[in-house]
């Protein structure tokens, strides 16, 4: 389906579909309209009360099932990302324990992969192009400085042991964001 329709307006979007959907039971009806005819007519009179229950129901489950899995994909993108964005900041946060020049590295590095994500990997996602097999070069950049570091005091050791897992948790919330678009392909 084309992007005009995924960047509808939910308003606008509901609108086409129901208007597809009127269009197609219109032509339904016309077919069936001009096919019942003489014996026809009778058997297709016999089938229609018997069956319509049966197929709405099955019709209506498919919608919910769809829509529960839509739900959970959006809910657990939403997550990672929450995830992702808290892992970037407690990085920012412990970062304050080393020297002015780490903590700027540091800071362009988180700065870098936010940018990238926003605008490369969340475009890439919503044309259905991103895949996982690029390491995200600046928190693994960001991961190295880390490790680099040499630590002065325990606070530094503590902070840099930190630094590492939330680098480490905002890499693995990445992967679990990209797996997890939203429909729409804008992450939650």
């Amino acid at each position: 389906m084309g992007d005009w329709f995924l960047n509808l307006p939910i308003l606008w979007m509901a609108l086409a579909i129901f208007a597809a959907a009127y269009l197609i039971a219109g032509c339904v009806y016309l077919v069936v309209v001009r096919l019942a005819v003489g014996d026809r007519a009778r058997a297709f009179k016999a089938f229609s009360p018997g069956m319509l229950p049966p197929l709405g129901i099955i019709f209506g489950l498919l919608v919910g099932f769809v829509a529960v899995q839509v739900w959970n994909d959006f809910d657990k993108a939403k997550v990672a990302v929450t995830t992702e964005a808290s892992a970037l900041r407690a990085v920012i946060l412990l970062d304050e324990h080393f020297p002015e020049e780490q903590q700027m590295q540091l800071r362009a590095l988180i700065g870098r992969h936010i940018d990238e994500a926003v605008n490369r990997e969340w475009p890439a996602m919503a044309h259905q192009r991103l895949t996982l097999a690029a390491l995200p070069t600046a928190l693994v950049e960001a991961l190295h400085l880390t490790v680099s570091l040499k630590p002065q005091d325990e606070a530094q050791r503590i902070a840099r042991r930190e630094i590492v897992a939330a680098l480490h948790r905002a890499a693995d919330a990445r992967r679990q964001r990209n797996r997890h678009q939203s429909i729409d392909g804008r992450p939650g």
